[in-house]
C-alpha cells in the first residue's frame, strides 16, 4: 500500500506501546476504571483493540486471533508482547498489499467481498478511536496518559526536529 500506510501502522504500533507503557504503571483497580461514553474499562478496551487487530489480520490470512474481549485479561506485559507481534504483522501487510486487493471474508453468518485497503483503514481508525477512550478514562480520573498524537510520534521518531526560533 506504500510508505505512507507503513508509517501509519508504525504510528499505530508506537501509540499502542506508549499507552500500554503508561498503563503498566497502573494498579489493578485503575485498570478497572471506566468513564461514560467510552468502550469499557481500561483493560477491556485494550483487549478490544488488540483482539480486533488480530481479527483484521485473520481476515488477511494471518492465522487465528489469540484472544477477544471475553478472554481473561492476561496483564499489561502480555499485551505488550501481543501488541508488538500484531503491529509488526500489520506493518508487513501494509508494505505489500494494494488498496484494491480483494478479500473474501465473513462477519457473523454473512460473507463479504472486501478491499484490503478498507480493512487496513478500519484497523488504523479503530486503534485511534479506542486509545482515545483510554485517555479519556485516565483523564477523567486525574491520571495522565502523556502525548499520543502524531506530533508526539514525529518528535519521538525524529520525523520532527526543533530548529530554533522563527
Amino acid at each position: 500500500m506504500g510508505p505512507l500506510w507503513v508509517e501509519m501502522f508504525r504510528y499505530n504500533k508506537w501509540a499502542n506501546l506508549r499507552l500500554l507503557g503508561v498503563c503498566a504503571t497502573l494498579s489493578e483497580e485503575q485498570l478497572g476504571l471506566t468513564s461514560p461514553g467510552t468502550y469499557g474499562t481500561v483493560s477491556a478496551t485494550f483487549m478490544h483493540i488488540l483482539g480486533a487487530e488480530q481479527r483484521y489480520l485473520a481476515r488477511l490470512g494471518a492465522g487465528q486471533p489469540q484472544f477477544n474481549e471475553r478472554s481473561e485479561f492476561p496483564g499489561i506485559s502480555a499485551l505488550i508482547g501481543d501488541a508488538t507481534r500484531t503491529a509488526d504483522q500489520l506493518i508487513s501487510f501494509a508494505e505489500r498489499v494494494t488498496p484494491d486487493d480483494v478479500l473474501e471474508t465473513k462477519y457473523g453468518d454473512e460473507r463479504y467481498e472486501l478491499h484490503s485497503g478498507a480493512l487496513l483503514m478500519q484497523a488504523f481508525h479503530h486503534g485511534n478511536d479506542h486509545r482515545t477512550h483510554i485517555c479519556t478514562i485516565l483523564g477523567a480520573h486525574g491520571l495522565d496518559c502523556g502525548e499520543m498524537d502524531v506530533w508526539a510520534y514525529a518528535e519521538a521518531t525524529g520525523a520532527m526536529k526543533l530548529k530554533g526560533k522563527a
